[in-house]
């Protein structure tokens, strides 16, 4: 007997609409006006702690809504240079990524599983042969892409599996992005 698979589209419906009213709601609220280098940096400067918690919310709501994490590591590498700016992008990356992850799983599924593609089949068999290994090469290849993310998290992969991969993959891209902007700082005399 044939197993018939589920139709996918009303949650990748879902998605959409979550994500389209969390941007239209980011972008009605003035909230852009904080996603700044120039904003990140004075919230740092002002109170690390107070700071600490500004950034990884933004962080977060970022991902969520396509913003680059190379702003939030920019902002964070002048603020507190390159050793402890690294430290907490990395902390912001990876509560973001758990984040996204949650949020699209509670809403997607697993949708991408469900897709009648051969391509779709060949990518996440691929996936499952060697999933913390897989995903481990796409974070350092693609670091905290909102896209990879919300492919990630409605592709089935368990939670464990995204985290661990998410922990082990950021931290080489996370620290040659820090040696690149602090190298820039100091070349334009920024920091």
């Amino acid at each position: 007997m044939l197993k018939q698979r589920a139709i996918p589209w009303p949650r990748l419906f879902a998605v959409a609409l979550f994500l389209g009213v969390l941007f239209a709601s980011f972008e009605l609220s003035g909230l852009r006006d904080h996603f700044s280098l120039q904003f990140l940096q004075e919230r740092f400067l002002e109170n690390k702690l107070s700071g600490l918690l500004i950034f990884v919310a933004l962080f977060a709501l970022g991902n969520l809504i396509q913003i680059p994490g190379w702003i939030f590591l920019a902002a964070a590498v002048l603020a507190l240079g390159r050793i402890w700016g690294g430290a907490v992008t990395y902390l912001a990356a990876c509560v973001s990524c758990a984040l996204t992850f949650l949020s699209i799983r509670l809403l997607g599924g697993d949708a991408l599983r469900q897709l009648n593609s051969p391509i779709a089949t060949r990518l996440l068999a691929q996936l499952d042969a060697r999933p913390i290994g897989s995903m481990v090469v796409l974070r350092v290849l693609f670091q905290t892409v909102p896209a990879l993310n919300y492919a990630l998290a409605m592709s089935g992969v368990r939670f464990r599996e995204y985290m661990i991969a998410t922990l082990l993959g950021l931290p080489l891209p996370i620290a040659l992005y820090c040696l690149f902007f602090d190298y820039l700082a100091r070349l334009l005399r920024l920091g």
